[in-house]
């Protein structure tokens, strides 16, 4: 995901300048018993991410399957649910079914609430191992971060639910009143192609008052955060034709238009002169941000030393509140077997991300009909494999969002801040489409420096414990509460 910055001005305090009441006996013991158990936890951590779990086709889905069945049983040994199964949901319109996800469930009692703990198991693929400096699924430790493909995306999410879990029964017992449901998806890096269905299908069983969604970051590595907005996403493949077939280079060029020609054209009328996207329909948010500096820009993202940042307006503006558009594949002759040739078509995928508040189908909507009005040379366009998911405000008005804040000040020592994401989790629309009365709390494990789904992903071990413990004071706290 992109950085994130907070929606509103950044307030950070130590537990000294906090007046919060001093935790309970109950919750400091399960404090406690979070932070005795990270290392247990980690070690459960260790063992997912040797598992290659990748929903692509073209991966072993066999793997897949190994870490469904790796999840369910820790799920199963956490020994506080009534059911724990590996399910699968119809893929609509089509006849295949999506990849195996967890569903395990704990009824609440007493008129406690229930929350529902969500994760994924399922990872990018490691792309180009070269570019790895250990092994991307033999989870490595090195200047106190865990390193691994799917250490910090999102197998560190799971461990954050199991290890919450276990650190609430080993201080108050199994017989407590908190109803829990875990979801942890397979399928999620692949695009929860069934996610929509298995709402559907299992509605009852994910029913919950709290939803906590686990795959989001923090303001820093000490510092940690509520996700209140995300941005949307639309990607398309597009096809750009310019002739019938290829032609001799030297015989035609200078009077046909080839189609990478076109294509170049075509995709630079997406930005203005300082990279801003240029695309009439797609809206802008319009809300503060807090100062995030160009120095520190280059330093998460990686930027060259002479290259510069793009766009207008505050840096943390460009990434979560203005769209973007990012070409990030391409189909065309490779450098090894170019010849002079006038290419008769080139595709490429486009990818926008959108801002939070616009629906996706309007943003890929004035993305096609820019796109339709300047084609140069008359060159015929074909839009495809178009993937849409809308974006995601938080009301943060719920008890739940005080709860969440005041678990993560006591975790982390550090006041939480309020953080807009560049990045996109289109399925929280189905969430908040299917259960409308839930208080959804987005959060993570992640800090600027995990680089997700790139070479050499990390998890910070100082921040997973401190996210375990807020996630366990949570739980302790929720359950305190009675309806």
């Amino acid at each position: 995901m992109s950085r994130v910055g907070n929606a509103h001005k950044i307030t950070r305090m130590t537990s000294e300048q906090s007046s919060r009441p001093d935790p309970t006996p109950t919750e400091a013991a399960v404090h406690g018993a979070a932070r005795g158990g990270v290392t247990a936890a980690l070690a459960d951590l260790g063992s997912l991410v040797r598992i290659p779990g990748i929903a692509w086709p073209a991966f072993d889905q066999t793997q897949l399957q190994r870490s469904a069945e790796a999840v369910k049983a820790l799920a199963e040994g956490t020994g506080v649910f009534d059911s724990v199964e590996i399910r699968t949901a119809a893929i609509p319109g089509t006849d295949e079914h999506g990849q195996p996800a967890i569903l395990a469930r704990r009824a609440a009692r007493n008129g406690a609430p229930t929350i529902l703990l969500y994760a994924h198991h399922d990872v990018q693929p490691p792309g180009d191992e070269a570019l790895w400096q250990t092994p991307p699924f033999e989870p490595t430790v090195r200047d106190g971060r865990l390193y691994g493909r799917g250490a910090a995306d999102d197998k560190a999410g799971i461990m954050a639910h199991i290890g919450s879990i276990r650190a609430l029964t080993e201080a108050v017992g199994d017989d407590f009143d908190l109803g829990i449901a875990l979801f942890i998806e397979g399928e999620e890096e692949y695009g929860s192609r069934s996610f929509a269905q298995f709402l559907n299908d299992n509605k009852d069983a994910l029913r919950a008052d709290v939803i906590v969604v686990a795959d989001s970051g923090n303001w820093d590595s000490v510092t940690p955060a509520l996700t209140v907005s995300l941005r949307g996403n639309a990607k398309f493949a597009l096809t750009v034709r310019t002739l019938e077939h290829a032609s001799h280079s030297g015989m035609f060029g200078g009077a046909v238009p080839d189609a990478m020609l076109a294509t170049i054209k075509l995709l630079s009328t997406l930005w203005d002169a300082d990279g801003a996207v240029a695309v009439e329909g797609l809206a802008v948010r319009d809300t503060d941000t807090p100062a995030y500096t160009e120095d520190t820009l280059r330093d998460e993202a990686g930027l060259l030393p002479n290259t510069t940042p793009i766009g207008a307006g505050t840096i943390l503006s460009r990434i979560w509140n203005k769209p973007s558009v990012t070409v990030t594949g391409i189909d065309f002759t490779s450098v090894g077997a170019a010849s002079n040739t006038i290419s008769p078509e080139v595709t490429v995928v486009v990818s926008s991300r959108v801002a939070p508040g616009q629906s996706a189908a309007d943003a890929y909507a004035a993305l096609e009909k820019h796109l339709r009005a300047n084609a140069p040379f008359g060159a015929e366009l074909t839009f495809s494999e178009v993937d849409l998911g809308d974006g995601f405000l938080a009301d943060t008005s719920g008890e739940a969002a005080e709860i969440a804040r005041g678990a993560m000040h006591d975790a982390y020592g550090v006041a939480p801040v309020d953080l807009g994401i560049g990045g996109s989790i289109p399925f929280i629309s189905d969430l908040v489409r299917e259960f409308p009365q839930a208080q959804i709390l987005v959060t993570g494990v992640e800090d600027p420096h995990a680089r997700a789904h790139s070479p050499n992903e990390s998890l910070h071990l100082d921040t997973f414990a401190n996210a375990l413990a807020t996630e366990a004071l949570l739980l302790a706290r929720l359950n305190e509460r009675k309806g």
